[in-house]
């Protein structure tokens, strides 16, 4: 015997034999249940996008501005075909908050150098209506000039004017039956809406500004004032003037003299407060909340409509381009070899087919027979469904090797079992990420062509953002938020639509899987 064998055989002959006894003695051994609960793919996908704080950020602005395109033409008082021809381009305006003078929504817009003369005739509105479009002077300059001898103050003026308030007074003609119903209106709410006829040979034959109202010394409308510096009326008391019999509200300091309409090949003409005319023909006073356009419209019920048109339109083009590109991918991935270097070439030739100019041909000769919209679905799903097909592709080759895949064919699954019951939803999470992607190219897309009037979608959705953004761009200097509106939204919900889709194709990265950061 070995010394080493020795020195094992002492140690084992002193271990006690209670060490020798069994652990589990007609025990019943399993495996330990699992305490903590597994998670699904989805579920493990959620997690992970949870954890993308720019993506989950998008997703909630998202979801704001998709319930912003279908609440806001619900709770606006106006349609799509609501169209005021005086409130043109007009800034946002709510009266309730604009009497409160807090600077917001009270219609204003800058107007620079103006001068005593202008200053005098905004003055000169509010006198008359009681309604001041100068809502705050934001500058003033005072220059000197030589006058006979004299130094004569001149001053300039930057003002912020109230544009719903500025309009003032303006011409109608109307039939009788209008005109009696206009007299019932003002006597049974006590809103003034008639105002007295002013005689152009009084004014100086300034008989194309109804606003003018007043005693002027010239032709430029100079004011003349009295000696407490207020406005001398010049209002027609001729009897001579054919008149229609005016009895409902008369102005302050109206003895009965004064004459309110004259009569105008076979209708009457006469002098309005469009605003409050606004009430009578609306029921309310003017309330767009994001301004009006150039055709008058409220834009902030324009912007949803356009906005659910480009939203539903994207998702069914995504939709399409999907089924199409998976179904067209999976084959070329499946079946690969002259398959799929055939039907690689025909991707090929329609993918080098421009974009534009197949939109431009279908709205010239197909739109006729299917309509616009139908024409320019077709224009995107042409080609669209390309990149998803490719996609789709190369996750095919990527998993038909897979041993999964083999042990299925091995037990007589069919080429079409193998293809969507195996191989498909394993590459989901991917084409769902890029299907996502898809949506804000096409928003952008269909922008631009209406933005560039390449399509008309006035007539089928009633606008678009891209219409919008054409029709604000007329104005950009005198009137900013008919194309700032539609720009922040179509930016927002491009920006969005990125984050989220990459937040997405993150979370269903198989690699992450189980991947606590």
């Amino acid at each position: 015997m070995s010394v080493q064998k020795m020195q094992n055989h002492i140690e084992y002959e002193h271990i006690p034999a209670e060490k020798f006894a069994f652990v589990q003695l007609d025990a019943n051994i399993h495996d330990s249940r699992l305490e903590t609960k597994s998670r699904g793919y989805f579920a493990d996908a959620f997690l992970r996008f949870k954890k993308n704080k720019s993506s989950l950020i998008a997703a909630c602005i998202l979801i704001a501005l998709i319930l912003f395109a279908i609440v806001s033409p619900l709770i606006s008082p106006y349609t799509i075909n609501d169209k005021d021809t005086v409130y043109t381009k007009s800034p946002p305006f709510i009266a309730s908050i604009a009497d409160k003078g807090w600077g917001i929504f009270d219609g204003g817009s800058i107007y620079n150098s103006q001068n005593d003369l202008a200053y005098s005739y905004w003055k000169g509105i509010a006198a008359e209506t009681g309604m001041d479009p100068v809502l705050r002077i934001v500058d003033t300059t005072t220059t000197y000039v030589k006058y006979r001898g004299q130094d004569k103050a001149s001053n300039t003026y930057t003002l912020d004017i109230n544009r719903y308030y500025a309009t003032g007074i303006v011409y109608r003609v109307f039939k009788y039956s209008e005109f009696e119903k206009l007299m019932d209106w003002q006597n049974e709410t006590g809103i003034q809406v008639i105002y007295p006829y002013v005689e152009p040979k009084d004014i100086y034959d300034i008989s194309d500004n109804p606003n003018i109202w007043y005693q002027v010394s010239d032709g430029k409308g100079t004011p003349v004032l009295d000696e407490n510096g207020d406005f001398i009326p010049a209002y027609s008391t001729n009897t001579a003037i054919e008149a229609v019999p005016y009895e409902s509200l008369r102005i302050e300091g109206d003895d009965g003299s004064y004459i309110y309409s004259i009569k105008k090949s076979g209708a009457l003409q006469c002098r309005i407060c469009y605003y409050n005319y606004y009430i009578y023909l609306n029921g309310h006073e003017p309330m767009y909340i994001f301004g009006t356009n150039s055709l008058g419209q409220d834009l902030f019920g324009a912007i949803g409509i356009g906005a659910r048109f480009s939203i539903i339109f994207a998702i069914l083009v995504s939709a399409i381009n999907l089924t199409i590109g998976a179904i067209y991918g999976s084959i070329q991935g499946y079946y690969g070899g002259k398959v799929d270097l055939i039907m690689d070439r025909i991707a090929d030739i329609l993918s080098g087919m421009p974009f534009i100019v197949c939109t431009t041909l279908f709205q010239l000769h197909l739109a006729q027979k299917v309509g616009v919209v139908t024409a320019f679905l077709f224009a995107f799903v042409l080609t669209g469904w390309i990149g998803m097909s490719a996609l789709t592709r190369k996750q095919f080759y990527r998993f038909k090797g897979q041993e999964f895949v083999l042990a299925a064919r091995t037990l007589g699954a069919s080429d079409r079992r193998l293809m969507f019951k195996h191989i498909f939803p394993n590459s989901l999470g991917t084409i769902i990420t890029s299907c996502a992607l898809i949506i804000p190219s096409v928003i952008f897309s269909e922008t631009q062509l209406t933005y560039l009037g390449i399509i008309n979608l006035q007539e089928f959705a009633g606008t678009s953002i891209g219409t919008l953004m054409s029709q604000g761009q007329v104005a950009m200097t005198s009137a900013p938020h008919g194309m700032f509106f539609p720009s922040i939204f179509l930016s927002l919900l491009l920006i969005c639509f990125n984050l989220f889709g990459n937040g997405l194709r993150d979370a269903f990265n198989p690699s992450t899987r189980g991947v606590d950061d």
